[in-house]
């Protein structure tokens, strides 16, 4: 047994069981994945995944446990890696981020270009997705960090940090009908067409149950992962948008107008995601202080060191969280 084959356990499931996709995302071929697995599963005598038709359909309950072991030792890896970078590269090195659109687009540049003229040597990358997806990364170890909003699972290896609100605003053309009432409700909103995030974000989740909790059925005729692809919708006259404040801009975007509806809809909460076992580099832990001030050295230690005291069961949905059923 060697750390590769570990590693291609926790890629496969990463990847939804798919030989292909895991093959791919380790710069390495199917065949090759295939055979290290049968390698692995001799080795061990016992079975790692089920395959139906010489297809793995899931993980055994062997095979559950090992895809445990295997996340720790593949992200404890990870942590001496950077250890030694430290020790041995002092500010040189690579911060790997997942985050979403929202956050990429429009709250870390100007924090990523402070951070690249501050640290020159270090190689920044950012990874986008849903803010499953990013705690997914950071989780298989292939983050160090994720910045985002709530998630429709929790993850117990990650520390989760709190910093910030994000709040909804209605999105319209200039001169459609919203823009004039006197009064923004719900009820008003729902007599139009409706433009909004992916149910794989909080935004939308958060957008359904205000409605839901008012008794209303809006009409959503489009959702998206991308701000910007929402708005560009809206601009066509195609329905209003509900998306966070932080991505509209009156500079940026001419001929659309917004309203506040943080009244009306529950803010989604920011939070940096760190794994459990994260070695607190300097420069990782000034690109948090530079997107959250109030995450100091000292709260982020504190909050990894409860959450290794308090260990949480295993994953289960944040049911209060979670997309509606429908």
């Amino acid at each position: 047994m060697n750390l590769q084959q570990l590693r291609y356990v926790v890629e496969i499931v990463r990847n939804g069981n798919h030989l292909s996709a895991a093959a791919d995302a380790l710069n390495t071929s199917q065949p090759g994945v295939s055979r290290q697995i049968q390698h692995l599963e001799a080795e061990l005598g016992f079975d790692i995944f089920i395959r139906t038709r010489n297809r793995i359909i899931g993980l055994t309950d062997a095979g559950e446990q090992l895809f445990a072991i295997a996340q720790r030792v593949t992200t404890d890896v990870n942590a001496v890696k950077s250890l030694t970078e430290e020790v041995t590269g002092g500010d040189r090195g690579t911060l790997i981020v997942g985050t979403t659109h929202t956050q990429a687009r429009y709250v870390l540049p100007r924090v990523i270009e402070r951070f690249m003229n501050a640290y020159p040597g270090v190689s920044l990358m950012l990874k986008q997705g849903d803010p499953t997806y990013a705690c997914e990364l950071v989780d298989a170890g292939e983050a160090d960090l994720a910045i985002g909003t709530e998630t429709v699972r929790s993850f117990r290896r990650l520390v989760r940090l709190p910093f910030a609100n994000l709040t909804r605003c209605v999105v319209a053309k200039v001169g459609h009908p919203i823009l004039d009432a006197d009064t923004l409700t719900l009820e008003e909103i729902a007599k139009y067409p409706i433009i909004t995030y992916d149910q794989h974000y909080s935004g939308r989740w958060k957008v359904m149950k205000a409605f839901r909790d008012a008794g209303l059925s809006p009409k959503i005729v489009l959702s998206a992962i991308d701000a910007d692809v929402c708005k560009t919708y809206v601009e066509m006259g195609l329905g209003i948008a509900i998306l966070s404040s932080v991505a509209c801009d009156p500079k940026r975007d001419a001929g659309l107008g917004t309203r506040d509806a943080s009244h009306l809809i529950e803010p989604s909460v920011i939070s940096v995601s760190l794994r459990n076992n994260t070695y607190l580099r300097p420069f990782i832990m000034d690109f948090i202080q530079s997107v959250a001030p109030s995450l100091t050295r000292t709260v982020v230690r504190d909050a990894i060191a409860k959450a290794n005291l308090d260990k949480l069961p295993d994953d289960e949905p944040y049911e209060q969280m979670a997309p509606p059923r429908r």
